[in-house]
């Protein structure tokens, strides 16, 4: 299992590529058509064309990673669409889009402050409960 990290740089590649497609093939596409190195540790998202599947390439320095996402139903609808050959996103971005959903949503923040909860307001509450003192 691949893990994304806030750190890591991910780039979805735009156009739709054959599916059938190998480490070697992907590598070159990231040399030829998105101007980058194959090598750097960044995570590579490639959509097939039957829009099917996603397949993510990268480079952990001792050798390549290469997975294969294929929904069950549907396909990917929310994959970008712009001019240029490639997109820098964020890594929960890329977490939403491999989850088939659109993550330029305006959706949960990025981070947000967790509050604590409190079970049992008062501890004494909690005793006069348990005993059958206090009704609830």
């Amino acid at each position: 299992m691949l893990q994304l990290t806030p750190q890591m740089k991910v780039l979805v590649a735009v156009e739709p590529i054959d599916g059938r497609k190998g480490i070697d093939s992907l590598a070159q596409l990231c040399r030829e058509r998105l101007a980058e190195d194959p090598f750097s540790g960044v995570v590579f998202l490639f959509l097939t064309r039957s829009k099917t599947s996603v397949l993510a390439l990268l480079y952990d320095g001792n050798g390549f990673w290469l997975a294969k996402k294929r929904l069950s139903k549907g396909t990917f609808r929310w994959w970008p669409e712009t001019r240029s050959s490639s997109l820098d996103v964020q890594a929960h971005q890329a977490l939403t889009l491999l989850a088939g959903g659109n993550p330029w949503s305006q959706g949960a923040p990025v981070w947000r402050q967790v509050r604590r909860h409190e079970f049992f307001p008062k501890k004494d509450d909690y005793k006069a409960r348990s005993l059958g003192t206090k009704s609830p």
